[in-house]
């Protein structure tokens, strides 16, 4: 398929017509939400594109649209069109990635000559690079249309450089899919190195991710790596970004911008080649209306933003997941592996999982070790299910902050305000657990 994007619906229709002539599938859109739309949807074989809009008299905007093609679909052949007068622009574009450029009017023969030489360089290339290794999704379970389309998406960008912001709500395995784009990479062979950013006090920022000489602070007794030194050539993960300070928002932004940082007692920049993935459960939009966040880390880390579905939008993997988590919980405790009634997974299927992937795994190791049986039931796990409280089944209609409050008090409840105990059926540290115990003023 080809597709064609220009505003002038005249171009769309004179280029629809000549390549539908010659053979080619075409799709023809408008407008840049539109082109991203349709190059996520299904890979184009090539594409047409005008640099100039009527919205950007600079052609600021088809440069923009051609970067974020470019990120999403890397071999995708990309011809620019472009104005007589807009020949520094399409310079721009040949160095932004595309693969040729033609003025208007341009010349029918010589525009097919340039498509066909495009799609067949473009062939030879897929041919050679069949034997490159296949995408690698150890750990992630399912195969549903939402996942798969995810799965789609991170195949496409997981080769490039691109800073990565991976929404979601809490367990929905933000941690996996940034393990899945380290692991498909050019960096595959460097360090990925985990950072959970709602751990670290505003004091402790510096020390942890730019590291520090002897001798720099009271305790620093020998010289410490930090983390983005160690990321060097490699991947970070900066989880939980929402839970950053303004102050060490500022010092984040230095370091994404100049690729360059300091450590503590040493004012030599030193210089880091590595690949930002940031993760969130809040709506880091808001927070930047609300200026809790600062626009100009927000748009820094999310060229590409990648959105996890709740457990309750992809119900067609429970029963892949359930299997999964019964398989390593019966290996770990030395038992054979058990299976579920066709009832017990209508009923895994039905429920409504605020805690999302975590909370089912928590409810099949749970039942799984309630019952020394090989087949389990309905009533099995039911027995073992928490049902959701009334409070907690209004969350999803209450901001993302009030959301993780109710679920961190019901499960200190749970937990009988066992801090350790409730920090891991959360999946944060304990440190973690007690900054939000602080910050939202709940009471032990």
């Amino acid at each position: 398929m080809i597709l064609i994007i220009d505003d002038d619906s005249s171009i769309r229709s004179s280029l629809t017509f000549m390549l539908k002539r010659a053979g080619y599938i075409t799709e023809a859109v408008s407008m840049p939400d539109e082109a991203i739309a349709a190059v996520r949807r299904c890979t184009p074989s090539l594409i047409l594109m005008d640099m100039n809009y009527s919205l950007s008299t600079n052609g600021e905007e088809g440069l923009m649209l051609l970067r974020k093609i470019k990120v999403l679909t890397p071999e995708t052949p990309v011809i620019l069109i472009t104005a007589w007068g807009s020949i520094q622009l399409a310079v721009q574009g040949m160095r932004a990635g595309a693969f040729d450029f033609v003025t208007k009017p341009w010349n029918n023969v010589a525009l097919m000559q340039r498509i066909e030489t495009a799609l067949k360089l473009s062939e030879e290339k897929n041919i050679e690079q069949t034997d490159k290794a296949t995408f690698d999704r150890s750990g992630i379970i399912g195969n549903s249309k939402e996942l798969t389309n995810l799965l789609d998406t991170i195949e496409r960008i997981a080769c490039t450089n691109a800073p990565v912001l991976i929404t979601g709500e809490s367990g929905t395995g933000k941690e996996l899919i940034a393990e899945a784009l380290h692991r498909n990479s050019l960096r595959r062979n460097n360090p990925f190195v985990k950072v959970n950013l709602g751990g670290i006090s505003q004091s402790l920022f510096e020390s942890e991710m730019f590291g520090h000489k002897r001798g720099a602070f009271t305790d620093a007794v020998s010289d410490r790596e930090g983390r983005f030194g160690m990321a060097d050539k490699g991947t970070i993960f900066l989880d939980e970004i929402g839970e950053l300070d303004q102050a060490s928002q500022v010092k984040l932004l230095r370091v994404l911008q100049e690729q360059t940082f300091e450590m503590l007692g040493d004012s030599t920049p030193r210089k880091v080649d590595i690949r930002v993935v940031c993760a969130t459960n809040a709506n880091l939009q808001k927070m930047v209306q609300e200026h809790t966040f600062r626009e100009d880390l927000f748009y820094r880390i999310n060229l590409i933003t990648v959105h996890l579905p709740a457990l309750r939008e992809r119900r067609n993997d429970i029963p892949l997941l359930a299997h999964h988590f019964a398989d390593k919980q019966s290996k770990a405790n030395n038992r054979e592996c058990v299976n579920f009634t066709t009832e017990a997974i209508d009923y895994l299927k039905s429920l409504p999982y605020p805690g999302n992937i975590r909370e089912l795994k928590n409810l099949i190791e749970r039942t799984i070790l309630m019952n020394n049986k090989q087949t389990i039931d309905a009533d099995d796990i039911r027995a073992q299910y928490i049902p959701v409280t009334p409070h907690e089944a209004t969350a999803s209609t209450l901001p993302l902050k009030e959301t993780e409050r109710h679920r961190i008090e019901e499960t200190l409840r749970n937990c009988r305000g066992n801090i350790s105990q409730a920090a891991a059926e959360l999946g944060i540290t304990r440190q973690a657990l007690y900054r939000r115990i602080e910050k939202y003023g709940i009471k032990l």
